[in-house]
């Protein structure tokens, strides 16, 4: 069996690390790079970055930031945010990313996961996916909607079946964010994440929702996902890296003991 992920998120508006509450409402928190280094000596599995207004604001992801957090991090890096082309990609990963994420571009342009796929190969080809619950089931059966923009643009596409096509256009592994869960602290969305979970054949990291170590630990075995990925939980210091993976442990859950 495959050791269980922690990853720590980074949202970053112009430069600087931020957070909110179901995508809205970013503050400014602290310094990307100095966190990085932090929760690398944590122990942390790996680290996402996402720069989350590059597409909304149509502009390109900034690759000086990326390099820098790159500099003091010797785990798996992946990065997302106004990534519209194979050029963009390439840029990331030669500015020190090892993965790269795509959200809102391969919505409105599906082949671009396979266009990535292709040049920088399928295990380095990440589908993020930001997720909230519709009532609109003649749309989306499945309950829940893909939005893009950051959260600002619903799409009316299902996201069971965009998880679904998103894998079998290349991607090496999805993220599944829940909008409703963000940043609230009570729990992810574990129904969303088992749902797509057991739908595709590729690892699913959960996103949303994370408030205590118990949360990680039903998500990754109720919720069958094979990461989970933290923000506001150790952003502001109430958990740590270390505490959060030796919690999982306890509970039997194999986890990378580098803490």
């Amino acid at each position: 069996m495959l050791s269980k992920r922690v990853i720590a998120c980074l949202d970053v508006r112009d430069g600087a690390l931020t957070k909110g509450v179901k995508f809205v409402g970013n503050q400014v928190i602290g310094d990307p790079i100095e966190k990085a280094k932090e929760y690398y000596d944590q122990g942390l599995d790996e680290l996402v970055f996402y720069d989350i207004t590059a597409s909304s604001d149509e502009r390109n992801i900034m690759l000086d930031v990326v390099s820098d957090v790159a500099s003091q991090i010797f785990i798996p890096f992946s990065v997302g945010g106004g990534i519209r082309s194979v050029r963009d990609a390439s840029a990331l990963l030669m500015a020190g990313a090892e993965k790269i994420s795509l959200n809102s571009a391969a919505v409105t342009n599906p082949s671009l996961i396979s266009d990535c796929a292709h040049a920088i190969g399928r295990q380095n080809t990440v589908l993020s996916m930001d997720v909230r619950a519709t009532s609109d089931l003649s749309a989306c059966a499945s309950g829940y909607e893909v939005v893009i923009q950051g959260g600002r643009r619903p799409m009316g596409l299902d996201a069971l079946a965009w998880a679904k096509q998103g894998c079998q256009l290349g991607a090496g592994e999805l993220v599944v964010n829940s909008i409703d869960a963000d940043g609230m602290k009570s729990g992810y969305d574990v129904r969303l994440t088992r749902m797509i979970a057991e739908a595709v054949p590729i690892p699913i990291v959960a996103s949303g929702g994370a408030g205590t170590p118990a949360h990680l630990a039903e998500v990754l075995t109720e919720g069958k996902a094979d990461a989970a990925l933290v923000a506001s939980m150790v952003h502001y210091g109430e958990y740590a890296i270390g505490e959060i993976k030796a919690y999982l442990a306890e509970q039997g859950i194999k986890v990378r003991t580098n803490f």
